[in-house]
Parts: C-alpha cells; sequence; structure tokens
C-alpha cells in the first residue's frame, strides 16, 4: 500500500492519502483515492507526483480502450500485428538493398548512383498510388492492401532468385565480403522501382483503411493514429537493429530473405479485418442516382474501364499537385508549410538514406552499421510520436516542435567532427545512432502535429474545390515538392561525396559541406518560416491563426466578407470555379 500526501501551490500540505490497489494489484484511479486523517502534517517526499502520474497514464489508456467497440478493438489489434510485420519487413528491405547498392555500385560514383535509384523509387510511389486507386473503389480496402503486400512480397523476391541464379550464396560465416552472383549492379535500379510501385501502393491504402476501421469519428481517428505510429516506430527501430545483424551474417544479397516472410504474414493479418463500412463504386452511384447528384459526378468518372480510371487517376493527381501549389503560395496561413513540412520532411530522408549510409560505408569501412544509425533515428521518431501524444494538451500547435526540428538539425555538424577521429570500431555507428536521436525527435514530433494543423485548418468550409479535395491537394502538392527535392539534391550531393572521396580518400569535406552547411542552411529557413502564421512569434502559441480556436460569433448579420479572414479571402479568389462541373452547377441553380 502507498501512503503519500499532495501539496498546494503554496507548499502547504493537503490532507494525505492511501493508494490502495484492488484485489488484482491495480492502482485505483484518482477518483476512488481516500483521505486518511491520521497522518501527521509533517511534509513527505513529493514522489506522489510520480504515482499520481502513473495513475492518470492508467486512466487514460482504459479511457481510450472503452472509447471503440469490440469489433474495432478486434481490427485495429490485427491492423496493428499486421503494420508491425510489414515495417519490419521493410526495414530488412530498405537496409538490404541501400547498403548492396553501396558495395556493388562503382566506387567513383556510389552515391551518385544510390542518390538516382532512391529518386526513382519515389517517382514509382506515385505510379504506385495512381494504379491502386480504382481498385480502393471495387474492392474492400483490407483485400486490396493484402493484395498490394502481396506483390510487395513477390518483387522482394526477384532479386534472391536472380543471385541465386547467378552463382551468389549467403555470407559464409567467418567471411569478411559476401558472396555475389554474377549479375550487372544496374539491376538494382529495376527492382528498386518495381518495389517501389508496391510500396506506394501499401502507403496509400494504409493511410485509407484506419477511417475503414473506426469511421469518420475524429477523436476515434487521432487516437487510433497515434497508437499505429508508436507500434509502428517500435517496430521500425527494433527492425533496423536487427537488419544489421542480419547483413552482418548473411550479405546484404541474403539478409532481406525474412521479406517475404513479414510481408506475406501482414497480408494474412490484414485479410482478417472485417469490411466494416465498404461501399462499392455501384451501390455509391446508386445513391448519387437517388439524390439526384449523378450527374454532379461527371461522365468521365463513370467508365469501368481500369486503364480509363488511371488516366483520370493521373490528371487528378496533377490537378490536385496545382491546386495544392496554389492553396499554399498564395495563403498565409500555408505558405510556410513548403519548408516546414517538405523541406524538413527531404532534410530526414537524406539525413538517414544518404548521409548514414555515406559515414557507414566511407568513414567505419562497414556499410551494415548504416542500420545502426537508422535505428538510432527510428527510436527518435518514436520518441517525438509519443511526446506528442503526452503532451497535446500542453503544445497545441506544431511551431514549437518545429522550432526544436529546426535546431537539432545542427547537431549534423558532429559528423565531420567524428569523421577525423573515428576508427573501424562498431561503436561509432552507435555515437552516430545517439546524435541522430534528437534530430529525428523535433522531425516526428512536427510531423505529426504538422498532419493535425492541416487536416483542421482545411476543415474549414471555405477551403473547398469542386474537383479535389483541398487536404488531399495541398498532401499532394507538399510530399510531390519533396520527392523532386529528393530525387534532385540526393543525386546532386552524393556526387560531391564521391568527389571529395576520389580526390582526398576521406569524406571529411564533404561532410561539412553536405552535413553541416547544408543542414544548417535548412535549419535557418525552416525556424524563419516558423514565424510566418499569426500568431507566432509566441512562445508556445495555443492557436495558430483562428485554428485551435472557436470561431468568434458575428454580431448583427456581418457580412460573409467581413467574417472571413484575409487567408479565407485570397483563398475564395484562387478557387474560383472554372470547370466544366461548375457550369452544370449554375445551370441546376
Amino acid at each position: 500500500m502507498l501512503s503519500r500526501r499532495i501539496f498546494t501551490p503554496q507548499g502547504q500540505v493537503a490532507k494525505p492519502f492511501h493508494l490502495v490497489p484492488d484485489g488484482l494489484g491495480a492502482l485505483p484511479t484518482l477518483t476512488q483515492l481516500r483521505v486518511d486523517p491520521s497522518f501527521s502534517d509533517t511534509p513527505t517526499s513529493p514522489s506522489i507526483l510520480a504515482a499520481t502520474c502513473r495513475i492518470s497514464i492508467m486512466g487514460r489508456i482504459n479511457d481510450i480502450w472503452h472509447s471503440y467497440s469490440a469489433a474495432e478493438k478486434r481490427n485495429i489489434a490485427f491492423y496493428i500485428a499486421g503494420i508491425m510485420m510489414y515495417k519490419l519487413g521493410l526495414e530488412f528491405f530498405n537496409g538490404s538493398i541501400t547498403t548492396l547498392a553501396t558495395d556493388r555500385f562503382n566506387a567513383a560514383n556510389t552515391f551518385t548512383k544510390l542518390g538516382a535509384a532512391q529518386g526513382v523509387n519515389q517517382a514509382a510511389q506515385c505510379v504506385g498510388a495512381i494504379l491502386i486507386a480504382p481498385l480502393i473503389k471495387k474492392w474492400p480496402t483490407r483485400s486490396v492492401l493484402s493484395g498490394a503486400i502481396f506483390m510487395f512480397a513477390l518483387m522482394t523476391v526477384i532479386l534472391l532468385i536472380v543471385d541465386a541464379a547467378t552463382g551468389g550464396r549467403m555470407k559464409p560465416v567467418g567471411a569478411r565480403t559476401p558472396d555475389y552472383g554474377d549479375w550487372n549492379p544496374n539491376l538494382i535500379f529495376v527492382v528498386w522501382t518495381l518495389a517501389g510501385i508496391s510500396y506506394g501502393m501499401v502507403e496509400l491504402i494504409r493511410r485509407v483503411i484506419p477511417a475503414d476501421i473506426v469511421g469518420g469519428n475524429v477523436g476515434k481517428l487521432r487516437r487510433m493514429d497515434a497508437t499505429v505510429h508508436i507500434f509502428y516506430e517500435v517496430a521500425g527501430t527494433s527492425g533496423a537493429f536487427a537488419s544489421s545483424s542480419a547483413i552482418s551474417r548473411f550479405g546484404n544479397n541474403y539478409s532481406f530473405f525474412l521479406t517475404p516472410i513479414f510481408f506475406v504474414a501482414a497480408g494474412g493479418l490484414w485479410l482478417v479485418i472485417s469490411t466494416l463500412s465498404f461501399k462499392s463504386a455501384e451501390e455509391i452511384q446508386a445513391e448519387l442516382e437517388q439524390a439526384g447528384l449523378a450527374e454532379v459526378d461527371g461522365k468521365r468518372r463513370a467508365s469501368n474501364n481500369y486503364f480509363v480510371q488511371i488516366g483520370w487517376g493521373a490528371v487528378g493527381f496533377a490537378e490536385s499537385v496545382y491546386v495544392g501549389a496554389k492553396l499554399v503560395f498564395m495563403n498565409r496561413r500555408f505558405i510556410w508549410l513548403f519548408p516546414s513540412y517538405a523541406v524538413a520532411l527531404y532534410m530526414h530522408r537524406f539525413l538517414e538514406s544518404s548521409l548514414g549510409a555515406a559515414f557507414a560505408k566511407r568513414v567505419l569501412g562497414v556499410s551494415a552499421w548504416s542500420q545502426i544509425i537508422v535505428g538510432g533515428s527510428n527510436f527518435g521518431e518514436l520518441l517525438g510520436a509519443l511526446a506528442v501524444l503526452v503532451l497535446s494538451d500542453v503544445v497545441t500547435t506544431p511551431l514549437p516542435w518545429l522550432r526544436l526540428d529546426a535546431l537539432a538539425l545542427n547537431i549534423v555538424w558532429v559528423l565531420p567532427a567524428f569523421a577525423r577521429v573515428a576508427t573501424h570500431n562498431v561503436s561509432w555507428a552507435w555515437k552516430v545512432a545517439g546524435c541522430f536521436i534528437p534530430v529525428s525527435f523535433g522531425w516526428a514530433a512536427g510531423d505529426v502535429s504538422l498532419a493535425a494543423y492541416i487536416q483542421s485548418a482545411l476543415s474549414d468550409s471555405q477551403f473547398t474545390h469542386m474537383n479535389v479535395s483541398a487536404l488531399g491537394a495541398v498532401m499532394a502538392f507538399l510530399y510531390s515538392t519533396y520527392i523532386v527535392l529528393n530525387a534532385v539534391f540526393s543525386s546532386v550531393l552524393g556526387r560531391v561525396i564521391d568527389h571529395d572521396f576520389r580526390d582526398n580518400g576521406n569524406i571529411i569535406r564533404s561532410l561539412r559541406t553536405v552535413g553541416g552547411v547544408h543542414f544548417s542552411v535548412a535549419s535557418a529557413v525552416i525556424f524563419a518560416s516558423t514565424f510566418i502564421p499569426r500568431g507566432a512569434f509566441a512562445f508556445n502559441p495555443k492557436a495558430i491563426g483562428n485554428v485551435g480556436l472557436h470561431a468568434p460569433s458575428h454580431a448583427h448579420g456581418a457580412s460573409s466578407e467581413e467574417q472571413d479572414s484575409e487567408d479565407e479571402k485570397d483563398l475564395k479568389k484562387v478557387q474560383q470555379p472554372t470547370s466544366e462541373l461548375t457550369e452544370l452547377e449554375k445551370g441546376r441553380s
């Protein structure tokens, strides 16, 4: 039995109480605490704070658990189990193919080609998202998701088959280098592109399926997203560390043999999820016809031909990027998202995929150790997601997290300093991994809170567009911008690293420029952008503009123009209807 007392803000001792476990050993909730008048008024240790926090957290978890129905709990459990299997397989595959590329590509242009291959992979992700979109209308999301992950598993097997067929085998015990097959290293481009298409399919669908599981309840969705993100990063951290050991033991040409197994397990788990609120395109069309709105959907979207739907999907994607660019660059509320989201995401990916790989290969001499560095980064992301979940009521906007992220980017300056003194010892990989934790902590916290901000800001009725979702348009533009930035700069800056190694035999100077200077400039840009929104000069703003505040009431029937903020007026100008659907609507009115 725990006996503690509470101190008031003035330092006086409040009446103490007992924390009495129930019959199952569980601590009671705050409402079940009973006062014990037998205590004296002598102050005791304030360790009651820890017990109270523990009770509050347990109560919070209990509230979250009971907010879902039995069917929702079942589906969430299977979804989380599948997402962890998926993340484990993904870490094994990404770590193996990245180190395989750094080892197999010619030393003169290793990181130039690595950056180009990663850029092609991300472009293929966009193609995969376009290819999979029509299928979601025809079959339940869980079935499409499982099919996509089975296809991803098949793509990862290709390289294993090719290597075995050309004489490759697992790394012998005690060998220093893997035993590769006789295949052209440029095949990595093909495999990474095919894998990128499958990856894009899975990533699109896994962002849609939560709404199928818990419906449109915003509170349930946020709690589910936060929970899934935490388990996702737990799997990512453990997977990165495990893949490093697998690469060292089996060689990077076979270390991902577990990836297809994990992917098939994920697909099997996802198949068990209920279809829930799935409605086919035919059912939706019937509802539109019943409501008299079928013609508004447009003839161009009525075709059942898969290739026609893909074509319109590509057109819709281009239109989304265009509308998103206008929304971002013509509104003060959103223009700061370009550096704070797209640039920040690019810096984070470049840190893991290029700088971490370059340091492991060129400084430490063992490419497999790059996965230790990635594991530290993933652990930082896990802590960032937890911080947002715990402090969501204290830090209500993404700005403090983004400023922390911007400042943390300067930690990358340790890389050129480490490169001068580092030896070929795994302890240096762990040191770099530790340095990457705060960098990824700030990025993950900013990324999670930014997603909530964008959803809130674009939920206003003024932020609508006739043909595309405003939220989808902004995210499509920001993510497309990130892909372009990463594809271009990863290859260009990779060439800088290659030239430095060829000319000097080390990459100290390139780590100073590509790492230190590059990240410090990005830090300044991101930090400055956080002062653009209205109300952003506070250390911890409670709201940005009117996001996060209740809309004020307007007396005496003020006009809509007077009620709109300047951003909303600008947005209305951007979104003046010009399509055929608009003309149809005018005729109907």
